[in-house]
């Protein structure tokens, strides 16, 4: 019997050139076996995060009713929204992104518990449902805030804020600076499983490296004694029904304000996480599709708003998660329906939920280095996409140093005011708001057209030369993609060298450029008249070899002229030259 009814088709995706390394892309189903334990190990992996709801029903002193009502609720949250994400569509990104309690709301959620009870964390989900359906809508009007830098800066921090705690967590390392060596031992293993078998293992290996991994690490801490928390499960019910709590809407202004800011940084977490699988997704990958963030963020608002009057934690995506989708090589949508039917029937057993809680701290620190590693070595290739001049290093280096500068200096944070020190003290937050700020502050002056009189004197550049600096300098300027720039600039060096070598009073005048993220183009003016673009078939050597010495030469320049139109056709997307009022024209056309 299929998992899946056979009629059931997901709505389309954008069209995207299929990775090599993929095992199971984006709109494959994988075999009935391989698909249940893909989506088995991201339900377990996004379980085991419950521990960010623990943290909070600890911080507001929930007793254990009160904390099974709220995991209930939160899990069924987690569930629609990866259903949603999934699934596509005006709903969601139409990738497999896992929805988890948010890390940013522990301190600020457990505030709410302890102060409003259950019934407090209905404004929380309200107030991120209503920020994130805002932001869903803003979005993608925001590309020139919002560019792959940016993104790429909030993923590497990401990754680095998971270091300390993941070590913290894999070592037991205390204050004092001592190491629980059992523990250590258990994390290690764990991790060197995880990363060996996707390294070397074969096919099917790779994809249960992780599920194989965590397995190792919870039989080799239940050989050791330090699988605990057994006598728990003898105490949980079998089978438990959402209860609804008394929604408490007189929440301090002031915290439903850094609620609203945490839930615009978890939305702008939500946008990396899309770029980054659209990315995984597509070889070809130029750009972000705003159509899929936006799905993505009204995936993760609605789940919000909906869990929230059940009294369900905020949640955002998982960035573990996605480091599994890369161990995996698998990315495909019907993975993350079936792992979201998973968390809608695991919600109801409570006994279930907590018997993957139990899984041992030590083994959860292994799987969030890997995720450290995997999502920093992303944010870096999200950096390395495009082109940097100035500008663009001091957006990346200004908003490490800031969203880094108080993971290090804690204390700074206690020099901002009251109502925003919580957002001061998270470097995620500050370094994400950095970018965005320091990018739109440098886009200031920016012009997306530039224009350079050509030359020759002594003592500078050649007029070619010249122009490949004007396009490597604005494409740079303009944060164009690498491999556009590289290609345009050999182009237009590749058209200035065959305009003056065209011969007929031909003389480089002007080189010109736009760009507006979709194209680029390059326009070379000239003396002379137009240059014909032939690309005839070329003369062969050996017949260069029989023609006449009187007509050698001018048999020689068709060739290389024939050589000059065959490479620039090939270099840029669209070619075409004319005449411009008393000048001519050689345009090369890229798609970005």
């Amino acid at each position: 019997m299929a998992i899946f009814p056979r009629r059931i088709a997901l709505p389309p995706t954008p069209p995207f050139k299929r990775p090599r390394n993929l095992v199971y892309a984006s709109n494959e189903k994988p075999p009935r076996f391989t698909l249940s334990t893909l989506a088995l190990q991201h339900a377990a992996t996004a379980l085991a995060l419950i521990a960010y709801v623990l943290a909070s029903a600890s911080i507001g002193g929930l007793d254990a009713e009160s904390t099974r009502r709220m995991i209930t609720a939160t899990v069924l949250g987690m569930a629609l929204a990866t259903c949603l994400q999934s699934w596509g569509g005006r709903l969601g990104s139409g990738t497999l992104l896992v929805q988890i309690p948010s890390p940013l709301h522990v301190g600020i959620a457990g505030m709410v518990l302890g102060k409003y009870g259950l019934g407090g964390l209905v404004m929380l989900g309200l107030v991120n449902g209503a920020v994130g359906l805002a932001a869903s809508s803003i979005v993608p009007r925001l590309r020139a805030l919002l560019p792959p830098i940016v993104a790429g800066v909030v993923v590497c921090i990401a990754g680095l804020s998971l270091i300390k705690p993941a070590l913290i967590h894999t070592s037991s390392m205390s204050g004092t600076g001592t190491m629980d060596g059992t523990n250590a031992l258990i994390g290690g293993v764990t991790l060197a499983v995880i990363v060996t078998l996707s390294v070397w293992g074969n096919h099917r290996i790779k994809l249960f490296a992780l599920l194989i991994g965590i397995a190792t690490g919870v039989a080799l801490a239940a050989a050791l004694g330090t699988l605990h928390g057994l006598e728990q499960l003898q105490a949980a019910p079998i089978f438990g029904l959402p209860r609804l709590p008394t929604p408490v809407f007189n929440v301090d202004p002031g915290v439903l304000g850094a609620v609203g800011v945490l839930a615009l940084m978890t939305e702008l977490d939500t946008f990396a996480c899309v770029v980054l699988m659209h990315k995984m997704n597509d070889a070809d990958w130029r750009r972000p599709n705003m159509r899929m963030v936006s799905g993505g963020i009204r995936a993760n608002a609605l789940s919000n708003f909906l869990a929230a009057w059940m009294g369900g934690y905020p949640g955002g995506v998982s960035s573990t998660n996605i480091a599994l989708n890369h161990i995996s090589r698998s990315t495909s949508r019907w993975v993350g329906l079936l792992a979201a039917a998973m968390l809608a029937c695991i919600a109801f057993l409570p006994q279930v939920t907590l018997a993957l809680i139990l899984i041992p701290t030590p083994v959860i620190g292994a799987v969030e280095l890997y995720a450290a590693a995997y999502l920093i070595v992303s944010g870096i290739e999200l950096i390395a996409s495009r082109a940097m001049d100035s500008r663009g290093i001091f957006i990346v280096g200004l908003s490490f140093v800031a969203g880094l500068g108080v993971m290090f200096l804690p204390e700074m944070a206690q020099l901002a005011p009251e109502p925003i020190r919580f957002m001061a003290s998270n470097g995620i937050i500050v370094g994400g708001l950095t970018a965005i700020a320091l990018n739109l502050v440098f886009r200031l002056g920016i012009s997306q057209s530039a224009r350079q009189t050509l030359e020759s004197k002594a003592g500078q550049p050649t007029l070619a030369q010249q122009v490949v600096d004007f396009v490597e300098g604005h494409g740079a300027n303009w944060s164009a993609r690498r491999d556009v720039v590289s290609r345009a600039a050999q182009a237009a060096l590749e058209g200035a060298e065959a305009i003056q070598a065209a011969g007929d009073g031909r003389r480089l005048l002007e080189v010109r450029g736009s760009f507006d993220e979709f194209n680029l183009d390059i326009e070379l003016l000239h003396h002379g008249s137009a240059l014909v673009l032939t690309t005839q078939h070329a003369t062969s050597a050996a017949s260069l070899l029989d023609v006449d010495d009187d007509a050698f030469e001018a048999e020689l320049e068709r060739t290389l002229a024939n050589v000059s139109g065959v490479l620039l056709k090939r270099l840029a997307d669209r070619l075409s030259s004319g005449a411009q009022g008393k000048y001519s024209y050689l345009r090369l056309h890229f798609d970005h």
